[in-house]
Formats: C-alpha cells, sequence, structure tokens
C-alpha cells in the first residue's frame, strides 16, 4: 500500500541521512514524504541549510544540478534520471555566446529553468517569482531574455523603459494553454477566480486575476475570501490546494496541463533513490559549478 511505502522512505531517509525535495509539480503521495516542497530555486536554498549530507530531488534534472551547484559538498540524486525539462534543454551554451556576441552591451539574463551549462554564459538567474524585481534592479538598460519567450514578455510590459530581446523558447505545457481554453473554463466556472503562471501565453496571462509563481499562485488560493478558483499551471497544483483547502473549490484550466517529465517520477522513485538503488548521482565539474553559480550570485545581489 501506498502507506507502507511512504513510511518506509520516512525510516530509511532518516537511516541514510538524506533530505528529500519535491517540486510542487509531484504527486501528493511525494510530497507527503518530502522535507521541504515549493519551486525550484527555493528549494535549493532549503538544501543548502539542510543538516542531511544527502539530497534526493524529485523535479526535473536542472532542479538537481541547481542544488549541486549550491551545495556541492553533498550527495545530490535525481529520482528519476528521465526526468528532463524541454525548456531547459531547448538552448545551448554555443546559441547564446553566438547571441552575445552578436550584441554587446547587453545583460543575459537567465530563468532558472536552463542548465548547469548555460547558466556558465548568462550573466543574471532569475526566478518566475523575482524576474520583473531582478530585471528592473539590473543596471544595464538592454537585456537579452532567455528561455521562456512567455515569461519574457510578462515581464517586458512590466518594464517598458527597458528593451529586451526575447529568444523563442519556453515551456510547452504551458504555452499550449489558448485563450479559447481560459473562455471555456470560465464558463464552464463563471464565479471563479483564474490563477495562471507567466509561462502562459499573453492571450492567456490577459485574462487572469493573478499572476505568478506556482507557489504564489498557491498562496494567493489559500489566502484570498474567495471559494472557487480556475488554475492555470501543472494539475498537480489543483490537487495540492483541495488538501489544503477543502473547503474551496478548485478547477484545472486543461486537462492536458500536465507534465509529463514531473509525472515520470513516482514514490517507488523515491524509495530506490534513498535506499540508494535508484535515480542519478549529480556530478559537476567545479570549473563549471562556479561559472554557472554567478548568474545565480547576481540575482542575489540584485534582490532576488
Amino acid at each position: 500500500m501506498i502507506k507502507d511505502l511512504q513510511q518506509e522512505i520516512l525510516r530509511l531517509k532518516k537511516e541514510r541521512d538524506v533530505c528529500i525535495l519535491a517540486h510542487s509539480y509531484m504527486g501528493e503521495e511525494i510530497c507527503e514524504v518530502a522535507d521541504f516542497t515549493g519551486d525550484s530555486y527555493a528549494l535549493s536554498v532549503k538544501a543548502k541549510t539542510a543538516p542531511q549530507s544527502t539530497v534526493v530531488m524529485c523535479g526535473v534534472r536542472f532542479m538537481a544540478e541547481t542544488v549541486k551547484m549550491l551545495s556541492p559538498q553533498k550527495k545530490v540524486i535525481l529520482a528519476n534520471a528521465d526526468a528532463g525539462c524541454p525548456m531547459a534543454e531547448q538552448m545551448d551554451r554555443e546559441l547564446i555566446s553566438q547571441l552575445k556576441e552578436s550584441m554587446p552591451g547587453y545583460t543575459v539574463v537567465a530563468y532558472v529553468n536552463t542548465t548547469a551549462e548555460l547558466k556558465t554564459v548568462c550573466d543574471v538567474c532569475v526566478t518566475s517569482s523575482s524576474a520583473v524585481k531582478i530585471c528592473r534592479a539590473i543596471p544595464a538598460k538592454d537585456i537579452i531574455f532567455i528561455p521562456d519567450i512567455n515569461l519574457g514578455t510578462y515581464v517586458k510590459k512590466q518594464i517598458p523603459e527597458k528593451n529586451f530581446k526575447l529568444v523563442s523558447g519556453g515551456c510547452p505545457t504551458h504555452a499550449k494553454m489558448t485563450r479559447a481554453d481560459v473562455l471555456k473554463a470560465k464558463a464552464a466556472h463563471p464565479g471563479a477566480l483564474f490563477l495562471v503562471h507567466p509561462e502562459c501565453r499573453p492571450e492567456v496571462t490577459e485574462l487572469a486575476d493573478y499572476v505568478g509563481s506556482t507557489s504564489g499562485i498557491m498562496d494567493f488560493a489559500e489566502k484570498s475570501d474567495a471559494k472557487e478558483f480556475i488554475i492555470g499551471t501543472e494539475n498537480a497544483i489543483v490537487q495540492h490546494l483541495q488538501f489544503r483547502c477543502p473547503q474551496k473549490k478548485f478547477y484545472p484550466l486543461s486537462k492536458d496541463l500536465l507534465c509529463h517529465n514531473m509525472k515520470v517520477t513516482t514514490l517507488s522513485d523515491v524509495y530506490d533513490a534513498v535506499r540508494g538503488e535508484g535515480g542519478e548521482v549529480i556530478e559537476m565539474e567545479e570549473g563549471m559549478r562556479l561559472a554557472a553559480v554567478k548568474c545565480i550570485e547576481k540575482m542575489i545581489e540584485y534582490g532576488g
């Protein structure tokens, strides 16, 4: 039974000095055994201060890389080695290096949803919740924003005084949502507030009552006096909010808002990773780690 496997994971993680991180897009059964749940960057910060010597990341590869970047002394395990991120893998170091050379004077801002290798040629990192604040704080007026064009468009609208070069890329799960999906959901639930992630298209975010990160969406829904919500991000958030706020109603924007890379990680994967029989240990050459972590340090410097 699920409960039995969860109990064994809880026992093993104490015995083997393991900290479990679960991104909010994981299923409830995985989040229940995690030491920390939340957005990717916040989890890597939690891992840095956690006392355990081993960290199991229940998320996707770039998240495990970020944990390793911030906690090089720890053993970091990606619970399922097949859990990648299409957005993080859309652009490579060579492409962005060439773009920088062709646009001298521009500051390259990288969404945290990028590989460690790509971060080595970027200047500043941002999260979905800090992107507007960081881009506004950057001294440079000219910004190359990668890789999510939808998040970049959202940020650009908030800071019209700066010049943004947006590179076509993004989250295929969020990007496939359309205005028609929103109108259909609103028609089905006319009294519900619409909460959406900025990785969605502008035609979708323009119809939102709130635009924000995964954690921002959850916080808004929990604190709001409203009783019904349409959730415009991965459908796991609908499930989590139903547990947290049983007196409220939550509806998915679409049944297709599912990240297959997130869903590939199972409770059994977590069990195998905790007992040292599964997952993938994340290795990172120190020179690359130091080069990649610089853009995160810049984010912190600017208030991220």
